[in-house]
């Protein structure tokens, strides 16, 4: 990937005169696939991705200008039972995003057992009635044999009134043009928000924090993850390296020493990858300097919350 330029960092330039553009709020149930398929869509790994559920904690635009149309991919948490006030703040954002698109991905597995057909069936019967809705079913590279197809696509289609049902294969990024296809026509006719060079509205310091919270999702134990989050506390721009210092924090004592592992060793793993991203994403040289601190049930605070980026939707 080369290194991106698309960043918002020019609010000077000229709108581009896009003659579709609008939203698309890309949804679904925890761990379906969501992330993958946004970052396949936009072409840049700007969703972190992991195999864990509720990865994705805050939405994060994508965005493609191309053929006169610009897309506004939006990547939002699963849609899930609500158990802390950073779940209701996850739950608030993803509806928000919905509310506020123009078209809806609804994204599933193809292979699904009743239970996660029963979740799906709820969140496609709080979706808005107007807004139209594409079917974007994942993972069809699992289907074996590939007959079974016909009967999945059947029992999908009596889900909901889709405009379309799109079969696709996102970490192969296979099925995502005809995704955009649809996409394009079904957009309103309307000018571009972003520059036509812009391939996210995040700003670069959203990022870093958001690439060492994948590395730990990676790395460690189930436990560990959901109660971790990570803030930049200075971000210098300097001539040859960007330097950053950044916090992880953690819920509980003995989760410290699991990140940061025998000698450091795993913390040390955790920047290093980190950063190898973040600079293939940004284009500059970067130094990490990262630390570890216990917060204790930050994720029930609402000051915490605030503080550390997550909004406050109550």
């Amino acid at each position: 990937m080369a290194p991106a330029k698309k960043r918002s960092t020019s609010k000077a330039k000229e709108q581009p005169r896009a003659q579709r553009a609008g939203s698309v709020a890309v949804v679904g149930r925890p761990n379906v696939g969501k992330s993958t398929l946004m970052n396949a869509l936009v072409g840049a790994d700007i969703a972190i991705v992991s195999p864990k559920p509720e990865t994705t904690r805050d939405s994060v635009r994508g965005i493609v200008t191309k053929d006169g149309t610009q897309f506004v991919y939006v990547d939002t948490p699963g849609i899930s039972k609500v158990r802390t006030r950073l779940g209701a703040h996850m739950q608030a954002t993803a509806r928000d995003t919905i509310d506020a698109a123009a078209v809806i991905l609804f994204v599933t597995e193809a292979l699904r057992g009743p239970g996660e057909l029963k979740a799906d069936q709820a969140i496609l019967d709080v979706l808005p009635k107007g807004t139209p809705v594409l079917c974007v079913l994942n993972k069809v590279d699992q289907v074996k044999p590939r007959s079974d197809m016909l009967p999945i696509l059947i029992s999908t289609a009596k889900l909901y009134d889709f405009a379309a049902i799109i079969p696709v294969a996102a970490r192969r990024s296979d099925g995502t043009e005809r995704i955009a296809t649809e996409v394009q026509a079904l957009l309103p006719e309307q000018d571009a928000e972003f520059p036509e060079d812009e391939v996210t509205d995040r700003p670069l310091r959203f990022f870093v924090a958001e690439f060492i919270r994948e590395q730990i999702l990676r790395q460690t134990h189930d436990e560990v993850p959901h109660g971790v989050a990570v803030t930049v506390e200075s971000y210098d721009e300097g001539k040859k390296a960007h330097r950053i210092v950044l916090t992880i924090h953690v819920d509980r004592e003995s989760h410290k020493p699991i990140i940061i592992g025998k000698g450091g060793e795993k913390l040390k793993y955790i920047a290093t990858q980190a950063r190898a991203k973040f600079e293939e994403l940004s284009g500059q040289h970067v130094h990490l300097d990262v630390h570890v601190r216990v917060t204790p049930n930050w994720y029930e605070k609402p000051g915490l919350l605030h503080e550390f980026g997550y909004s406050n939707h109550e």
